[in-house]
């Protein structure tokens, strides 16, 4: 591993925009391809996305959801839903101390905050507490300025244009 590799730095993707999920699994996929283990827990995600099927194929990432299949409305949490979120939050906090991974991927953790899924005070003793050898990233829309004021790294996606206001649904294969 490069000098350069040894550190670990804490990345957010956040934003209106599309994409947070597909960067931070386009770094799993980088990585993967270095050998890095990785791991990628995803909040409020109980869906059949593409990336259930690839992700087993490559074998040193490590997948896991943590999410109810239907919406979440804020104010209208269920415990049901809260129960998930905290046994993901539990799995999340033993995958980033295990040392058994150098990248921790916690997609739409930011969209669990900001749903009181979880609270901001155990995200940011996620972060805080982090071995420092190992790469955390966090995605979601709605970060708190907390988590952004952490940060090493912070991209904002901005949506400029969507054909979702088309009318156009989410397809298979390029947004699920």
């Amino acid at each position: 591993m490069s000098e350069e590799a040894k550190d670990g730095y804490f990345q957010v993707y956040t934003g209106e925009g599309k994409g947070k999920t597909t960067a931070s699994l386009g770094l799993a996929l980088r990585a993967s391809g270095r050998g890095l283990p990785v791991y990628i827990g995803q909040f409020m995600k109980g869906q059949d996305y593409g990336e259930l099927h690839a992700i087993p194929k490559l074998g040193s990432i490590t997948h896991e959801q943590y999410g109810d299949p239907g919406w979440v409305y804020k104010g209208k949490i269920t415990e049901a839903q809260r129960a998930l979120a905290a046994e993901g939050l539990e799995k999340a906090r033993e995958a980033l101390m295990s040392g058994s991974y150098r990248i921790v991927i916690l997609d739409e953790i930011n969209m669990a905050i900001w749903f009181e899924l979880i609270s901001l005070e155990a995200a940011l003793e996620l972060i805080d507490g982090r071995p420092k050898e190992t790469e955390l990233i966090f995605t979601g829309r709605r970060a708190a300025p907390e988590v952004i004021e952490r940060a090493d790294l912070v991209t904002e996606m901005r949506e400029v244009k969507h054909y979702y206001t088309q009318g156009v649904p989410a397809r298979e294969g390029i947004e699920k």
